[in-house]
C-alpha cells in the first residue's frame, strides 16, 4: 500500500526537475513580495491597504492572462510530447493573439472604472477620511501598474511556452533577476535613495513595473537566440497563421479555462470584498496574512504546474493508464505531503510574522488568526490544486470550470455575501466558514479523477 502513493528515485528527480525551478522563482517572488508589503506597510496601514486592494484587482487580471496561456498550453505540452514543432508554434501565435487582446480589454477596464472598483472595498465600519485616504493610494499605484501589463502578457506567452516544452530553468532565472530589480527599485523609490525623492506607493509600482520589462528582455533575448534548442520560435513572427482546426479546439479546450480563471479570480476579489465589510482593519490584516500564506503556497502550487505539464506530456506520449493512474496518484500524495509541511510552518510563523508591521494590534491578532486558518486548509488547498491541473492537462476544461468557478459562484460568493450583510458574524467565523468549503471540492475532486475522462491525447 505503500509504495501506491511512494515513488522510486527517478519518479521524483523527474518531477523536481520541473517543480523544482518553478519553486525557486515563486519562492524568491513571494519572498521578495513579502519584502516590498513589509516596505510599503512601513509607511502606514493606509498605504499598505490601498496597494492591497489594487492587486486585488490586478490579480483578476493576471489570472486571465494565466487562463489564456494555460488553454492553448494544454495543446502545448502535448505536441512537445509528441515531438511536433510546428504545433507549439502554432499555440504560441494564439498565446500573443490572446494576451493581446485581454491586454487592452484590462486596461481599458481599470482606467474607466479603478476609482469605483477600489471604493467597493472600502465599506466597512471605520473612519471615512482613512477611507478616503487608502482611496486615493490605490488609485497613484493602479495608475503606473497599468503600464506594465503589457509585458507581464508577453513575458507569460514566452515563459509558459518554454516551460511546456521543458525548459523551466531561463524562466525561474528571469524572475529571480526581476524580483532582485523590484526589490532595489522599491528600496530606492519608495523610501528616497541616491537622491532621488521618496515615491511612496507610486515607487513601489514604478519598481514593479521596471522589473517586469528586464523579465521580458530575459525571456525573449534568450528564447530567440536559442532557435535551434526551441525551434517554436523560429518564423513564429512571419505570419499570424494558426490553423482553423486548432484554433477551434483550442477555443472549445481553452475557453472554458480562461473563463473558468477569470470567474474564480473575480469570485475571490466579491470574496473579499464581503469579508472587508467586517471592518477597515481587515483589508491590511488580510493583505499581512495572505503575503504569508502566498509563500507557504508556492511548493504545492509549483507541483501542481508540475502535475499539469508531466500529465500533459505522458498524455501526449500515449503512455499506458495504468501507469499514467500511479504516477498521478503518486503525484497527488507528495503535493498533499508538501501542504501538511508548509502549512505546519506558516501555522508556527503566524503570530510572529504580523508584527514586523507597522499595523494596531488590533490588525495583528486578525492576521494571525486568518493565518492559522489558512494553516489548516493548506494539505486541502494542494489536493484540490494538483486536482485542477490533473484535469486540465487531459483537456477537461469545463470539468475545471464546475470544479473551480462555478463552485466559488453557488456556493462560497452567496454564502460570504449572505452572512456579511444579513448577520452579525464577525471576520474570523466567517473566513473559517469560507476557507472550510474547500473539503467539498476535495470529495468532488476525488470522484472526477476517479471517472478518468481526462486521460485522453488531444493531438491526435
Amino acid at each position: 500500500m505503500f509504495h501506491r502513493f511512494v515513488g522510486d528515485r527517478a519518479f521524483y528527480r523527474r518531477i523536481f526537475a520541473i517543480a523544482i525551478p518553478i519553486i525557486i522563482q515563486n519562492g524568491i517572488t513571494n519572498f521578495v513580495s513579502l519584502l516590498d508589503n513589509i516596505m510599503v506597510g512601513s509607511i502606514g496601514p493606509e498605504q499598505m491597504s490601498g496597494v492591497a486592494i489594487a492587486n486585488q484587482l490586478l490579480f483578476v487580471f493576471n489570472l486571465c492572462i494565466f487562463g489564456a496561456s494555460s488553454g492553448a498550453g494544454i495543446f502545448t505540452a502535448q505536441f512537445h510530447g509528441s515531438g511536433d514543432h510546428e504545433g507549439v508554434r502554432h499555440t504560441f501565435r494564439f498565446k500573443l493573439l490572446a494576451c493581446t487582446a485581454l491586454t487592452l480589454a484590462g486596461s481599458a477596464l481599470l482606467l474607466c472604472a479603478g476609482k469605483t472598483l477600489i471604493g467597493l472595498y472600502l465599506q466597512g465600519e471605520g473612519d471615512p477620511l482613512q477611507a478616503q485616504r487608502t482611496l486615493g493610494y490605490g488609485l497613484d499605484y493602479l495608475g503606473v501598474m497599468i503600464i506594465g501589463l503589457i509585458p507581464f502578457a508577453i513575458t507569460n506567452c514566452y515563459s509558459s511556452t518554454l516551460r511546456e516544452s521543458g525548459q523551466t530553468v531561463v524562466p525561474m532565472v528571469a524572475g529571480i533577476v526581476a524580483v532582485f530589480v523590484n526589490l532595489a527599485g522599491n528600496y530606492i523609490l519608495i523610501f528616497g535613495h541616491l537622491g532621488l525623492p521618496a515615491m511612496g506607493v507610486k515607487g513601489a509600482a514604478l519598481a514593479t513595473v521596471a522589473s517586469r520589462f528586464v523579465e521580458l528582455a530575459i525571456v525573449a533575448v534568450w528564447t530567440h537566440c536559442h532557435g535551434k534548442r526551441h525551434p517554436f520560435i523560429c518564423g513564429a513572427f512571419r505570419s499570424a497563421y494558426i490553423p482553423g482546426r486548432l484554433c477551434l479546439s483550442i477555443f472549445r479546450k481553452g475557453m472554458p479555462l480562461l473563463i473558468n480563471e477569470f470567474f474564480w479570480a473575480s469570485g475571490m476579489a466579491i470574496l473579499n470584498q464581503c469579508y472587508s465589510r467586517c471592518g477597515l482593519d481587515v483589508v491590511p490584516a488580510s493583505n499581512i496574512s495572505g503575503v504569508l500564506f502566498n509563500l507557504g503556497s508556492v511548493a504545492f502550487l509549483a507541483l501542481g504546474n508540475a502535475v499539469g505539464i508531466l500529465m500533459g506530456q505522458m498524455l501526449g506520449a500515449c503512455r499506458p493508464e495504468q501507469e499514467i493512474r500511479d504516477t498521478n496518484r503518486k503525484l497527488l500524495a507528495l503535493s498533499v505531503s508538501t501542504g501538511i509541511l508548509f502549512g505546519g510552518l506558516v501555522a508556527a510563523a503566524s503570530g510572529a510574522f504580523p508584527q514586523l508591521y507597522k499595523a494596531s494590534a488590533s490588525i495583528r491578532l486578525l492576521a494571525t488568526q486568518m493565518l492559522i486558518i489558512s494553516s489548516i486548509m493548506m494539505p486541502f488547498n494542494a489536493f484540490t490544486n494538483a486536482t485542477y491541473f490533473t484535469l486540465r492537462s487531459g483537456g477537461q476544461t469545463a470539468v475545471t470550470f464546475l470544479f473551480d468557478s462555478c463552485f466559488v459562484w453557488l456556493v462560497c460568493v452567496p454564502l460570504a455575501y449572505c452572512l456579511s450583510r444579513f448577520t452579525a458574524i464577525t471576520i474570523i467565523p466567517l473566513y473559517a466558514i469560507c476557507q472550510s468549503l474547500d473539503l467539498i471540492k476535495c470529495i468532488l475532486g476525488s470522484y472526477m479523477l476517479k471517472k478518468g475522462k481526462w486521460i485522453q491525447n488531444l493531438t491526435q
